[in-house]
């Protein structure tokens, strides 16, 4: 029997005001060579059968349980806030949490903490790649959501494009590792309390000749370079809201990845049970509404499409169109919201180079965000930065997380671009009261530092200013 090392994974999966879905599991490696540090190959999911003992998969919410578990949260004083127990998954809802607070958290396998001390991490330069000790372990902590009956403040990052992988050095088009290391920055000193992704979250880590031949994101083993080690010690203390890209769906690679990305980002366990709420609308497509306090609401839009072949987007399917409908109300009516932040993967408006303004977000979604005031609206796709303004309403295309385009966009006038830039980033948001601030960061500078992403206007001009947006 060969020899394998676990390396074990925490994901904070869920969180509301008062409850947080914790999550747990890990990835196996073969051990080449014991006498070379960190020489482990990552094993694929159809070779789990001779993981001892055997298994069918590592993560997400249909993972074969590890064994009796129990989740405890401390509050700040360190006394026992809540305590939750299961032999029969690798997650748990623990409710009955305080609002707008902060806790601790540590889960318990068969009698053992799992994830504790100092863990191992794919590391990959000039002196060769593997799973090497870090000198890191986790820090297992949250803060919950505000009351919803509140009006609160709220910084959160948004990220798209970015399942390119970590398992390679990074060159000039892949620059995932530096964008995560970035935004684990900005989540320690900007106080992110949520990130959204603006879709393609997995992409094939194989290819032949262009077309992809392995990785897509279909099994557990693509998420690791992918998601689970890049962000690692971002994902054990804040939530992630995914959306759904064309790279994680049969629309532009060989296989559909869509229901595992319903797994491993625990979506049925955080909203199938609000559709009858009208908050989500899930099979076939995946939209969903949040709140975050009383004021600030995200809807969450897949543009996607089934396939290739099938002509529609999911939110013109018939399933959707009155989720749509209800997520984008009238802005004076009862449902009205002082900010309401829709998100999606493909753009309403693009000036390339790779895409364009889309004609059925124009027809079909547009005129909804017109009707319900929407001020922001955020996607990806696009390998690049772009902010648009049109009507009133600030277009952002975050693309830049992982895969970087080497082309530079020139349909300004379609796209009423503002400025833009083709280089790796990811967005920190700030909401406050009548005002939403968005800073474009780049990889960390010279200085050791965070920087603000130098942008380009249609004119030939510079600013790395932050975007402010007024009610």
């Amino acid at each position: 029997m060969p020899e394998f090392h676990a390396e074990p994974y925490l994901y904070l999966a869920g969180l509301t005001h008062d409850a947080v879905l914790i999550a747990w599991g890990g990835f196996y490696f073969r051990v080449r060579d014991q006498k070379l540090d960190g020489d482990l190959k990552l094993v694929d999911d159809s070779d789990l059968k001779h993981v001892h003992p055997p298994r069918n998969q590592t993560i997400g919410a249909s993972s074969e349980p590890y064994g009796n578990a129990r989740v405890e949260v401390f509050d700040s004083a360190g006394a026992l806030a809540a305590s939750v127990e299961t032999a029969t998954t690798n997650h748990v809802w623990v409710t009955g949490l305080s609002a707008d607070t902060e806790y601790t958290y540590r889960v318990v396998v068969n009698n053992e903490e799992w994830g504790a001390g100092e863990r191992r991490d794919w590391m990959a330069g000039p002196d060769g790649q593997g799973l090497k000790r870090s000198g890191r372990s986790y820090d297992n902590r949250f803060r919950t959501h505000p009351d919803p009956d509140q009006p609160a403040s709220l910084t959160f990052a948004a990220l798209g494009d970015f399942g390119t992988g970590v398992r390679k050095p990074s060159d000039s088009g892949r620059r995932q590792r530096e964008v995560g290391t970035a935004l684990e920055r900005a989540v320690d000193e900007r106080e992110i309390r949520l990130i959204l992704t603006t879709g393609d979250n997995i992409y094939a880590g194989k290819t032949f000749l262009g077309l992809p031949t392995g990785d897509t994101g279909d099994e557990d083993d693509d998420w690791f370079f992918t998601f689970y080690q890049p962000y690692r010690y971002i994902i054990n203390r804040i939530p992630v809201y995914p959306c759904v890209g064309n790279h994680d769906t049969g629309e532009t690679e060989q296989s559909d990845d869509r229901q595992q990305l319903i797994d491993n980002f625990y979506i049925n366990e955080r909203f199938s049970g609000l559709q009858s709420a009208g908050l989500s609308s899930i099979g076939p497509g995946l939209f969903y509404r949040f709140s975050y306090g009383k004021d600030i609401e995200f809807v969450c839009i897949d543009s996607s499409r089934q396939s290739a072949l099938f002509g529609d987007r999911f939110f013109a399917h018939p399933n959707h169109v009155p989720f749509v409908e209800a997520a984008l109300p009238n802005k004076t009516g009862a449902d009205a919201r002082k900010w309401r932040i829709p998100f999606s993967h493909h753009p309403p408006v693009c000036a390339g180079p790779q895409h364009s303004n889309s004609k059925s977000m124009g027809q079909r979604i547009v005129p909804l965000l017109k009707r319900a005031g929407i001020l922001a609206y955020f996607s990806g796709h696009e390998h690049n930065f772009q902010h648009s303004q049109s009507e009133g309403i600030n277009y952002f295309v975050t693309g830049g997380g992982g895969k970087v385009s080497g082309s530079n966009p020139s349909n300004f006038k379609d796209a009423h671009t503002v400025s833009w830039a083709s280089k790796a980033h990811f967005l920190v948001v700030r909401v406050e009261a009548d005002r939403m601030t968005v800073t474009p960061i780049a990889e960390i500078g010279a200085q050791g530092g965070l920087t603000n992403l130098s942008r380009t206007t249609p004119s030939g001009g510079t600013v790395d200013a932050p975007i402010v947006v007024a009610q």
